[in-house]
């Protein structure tokens, strides 16, 4: 009798598990429009540096902002969807991650850009303005070459601490 209750007792387990994972939203990112995304960044910021183009540090800060709050309307990432991917130039990369460390770490690096476009235009500090923007291609380079994202890490870290709501990250991440 109790390993009959033992059995049940394990498949009842067993069905939970399997019908709480089919409830699970499966998350799909194509990393090759992240990797185009960090390359695009990396090079106009840097041209913005090395040509002292002001106005191009708040552009691609604005690109990454408007992309962070609605990832569909990302210029950079348009550009990949639209024209890269099916002209096969760029061959999708597709895993199964959660998109929300990357817009994180998207929104702060385009907060950087922003108020490196403040310090360049609107104080004295220009070094402290390049400095941002010199900050936000070397971490979108560091992630472009090695994979690590230092803004996913910080995200990762907060979510720990109960910063963030979403359940599944936490799962994946604890």
């Amino acid at each position: 009798m109790k390993k009959q209750l033992k059995i049940q007792n394990e498949k009842l387990k067993i069905e939970t598990l399997e019908s709480s994972k089919m409830h699970e939203k499966i998350n799909r990112l194509d990393r090759s429009s992240l990797k185009f995304n960090q390359g695009a960044i990396v090079f106009l910021v840097s041209m913005a540096f090395v040509f002292n183009i002001n106005w191009l540090v708040a552009f691609v800060s604005l690109v990454m902002l408007a992309g962070t709050v609605l990832p569909k309307a990302g210029l950079f990432k348009l550009i990949y969807f639209s024209i890269l991917k099916p002209l096969g130039i760029i061959k999708p990369k597709i895993v199964e991650e959660d998109n929300a460390p990357h817009l994180f770490a998207q929104g702060i690096g385009g907060v950087f850009l922003a108020a490196s476009f403040l310090f360049l235009n609107f104080t004295n500090q220009q070094f402290t303005g390049w400095l941002l923007s010199i900050i936000v291609v070397a971490l979108a380079f560091i992630n472009l070459t090695t994979n690590f994202c230092a803004g996913c890490f910080i995200y990762f870290q907060l979510n720990k601490l109960g910063i963030f709501s979403n359940k599944q990250t936490r799962k994946q991440h604890a």
